[in-house]
């Protein structure tokens, strides 16, 4: 397994990764609210979630099926009790992991000493009871890891998220705030203008553009008329001959 940090992970560089995952790990303890938002975008680009029922992935749960994800650890209602037999001394490790710590000890994996308080942690206060789901994530990805391989079945789960997944839309996110939050009413947005002039002067979020183009002309042909209006009937005519004079004139180049 190769673990690779991206360096200035940004909306750009998850436009680009999110659509290419296949598995997407949302590992926090159930809980701790831990499980935020990127897994929506995973499930609508067709990425398939292994992870715990924290968070998010419990409203995912909801409308994708748990069929649709490798749910493993333990459930909300019971991390209590089990944090409580901990504190008791209950504390059973899986031997495979009994067996990394051991390796880690004795400084195959980086620094020991560096790693001791880490160990300690994990091995006597197990707050985020890594060591009590870790059996149970072990088993999740060889549940997925046989399902990838049933190239029907991996995309049969893949699509089927995607496709239920509307709710978590940006669009079904803004209409609840606005309705249940903000107390706000929904407005008609104005189609845009067809000239490319009234849809970069105008203000769509007010009037009609196309509407407000035409409201402008009518202002504009209402002040020369009344300009035209001003003028006496005998200096207009005079203005008329002159120009009707300058046009007969022949155009000369030099």
């Amino acid at each position: 397994m190769k673990v690779i940090f991206i360096p200035n992970y940004s909306v750009s560089i998850a436009e680009l990764i999110i659509p290419a995952t296949d598995l997407s790990e949302q590992i926090s303890t159930a809980g701790t609210e831990a499980s935020g938002t990127s897994n929506m975008k995973f499930v609508m680009n067709g990425g398939v979630i292994i992870g715990t029922m924290d968070g998010a992935n419990v409203e995912i749960a909801e409308e994708i099926g748990e069929d649709n994800m490798f749910i493993f650890g333990a459930r909300i209602d019971q991390v209590q009790s089990i944090r409580e037999s901990l504190a008791k001394g209950d504390h059973p490790i899986d031997p495979r992991l009994r067996n990394i710590f051991t390796l880690i000890r004795e400084d195959r994996f980086g620094n020991a000493k560096e790693m001791a308080s880490l160990l300690e942690d994990l091995e006597k206060n197990e707050t985020y009871l890594l060591c009590h789901d870790f059996s149970s994530y072990v088993e999740a990805h060889e549940r997925s890891d046989a399902a990838y391989k049933d190239k029907i079945r991996w995309n049969k789960m893949s699509i089927s998220g995607a496709l239920h997944a509307a709710k978590f839309s940006s669009d079904r996110s803004i209409e609840d705030y606005s309705e249940l939050i903000w107390n706000l009413s929904p407005v008609t947005v104005p189609t845009p203008a067809e000239n490319p002039l009234a849809r970069l002067k105008t203000q769509p979020h007010l009037v009609d553009a196309n509407t407000n183009l035409e409201k402008l002309r009518e202002i504009k042909e209402h002040k020369e008329a009344n300009i035209i209006n001003a003028i006496e009937d005998t200096e207009l005519i005079d203005s008329l001959n002159k120009e009707e004079t300058m046009d007969r004139r022949p155009t000369t180049f030099q």
